[in-house]
């Protein structure tokens, strides 16, 4: 799988759905509205947002809501991700939206954008070195 993005029109499909994911979060507790969206190995797209709870620690970020939604539907591989927040400077994802971006796509482009003109464009070895994986489940 490659780490860039399959087209300029991905790339612009994945802000476009990223941002109108956001205006869906359900966010009553910290109004920061999120979106994601992800290009699937099979070159579909999936999006999410943030969906708060009174009991904070089960909150699920739009990472992984996107995610999930998309092994949901089947895929198993990412080959991009999109982060959308509604601040002057792009925010990247958490660590447990790292980690499960690790699970996959462990070579996915991810891109965090912003209200302002600054985006960030890296990969998940840059952003989770040394991550947890299968390969550490094993028994010797």
């Amino acid at each position: 799988m490659s780490t860039a993005l399959k087209s300029a029109s991905s790339s612009v499909d994945l802000e476009r759905a990223a941002r109108a994911a956001a205006k869906h979060a359900y966010a009553p507790y910290s109004e920061f509205r999120v979106g994601a969206a992800v290009l699937a190995g099979s070159g579909a797209l999936y999006s999410g947002c943030n969906v708060e709870n009174a009991s904070y620690g089960l909150t699920c970020c739009a990472e992984r809501n996107a995610i999930f939604a998309a092994v949901a539907a089947g895929e198993s591989t990412l080959a991009a991700v999109v982060v959308y927040t509604p601040t002057p400077q792009p925010t990247p994802p958490c660590g447990a939206c790292r980690q499960v971006i690790a699970e996959f796509g462990p070579t996915a482009r991810i891109v965090s954008i912003c209200d302002g003109a600054e985006r960030i464009e890296t990969t998940l070895p840059k952003l989770l070195p040394g991550r947890f994986a299968q390969k550490n489940l094993r028994r010797t």
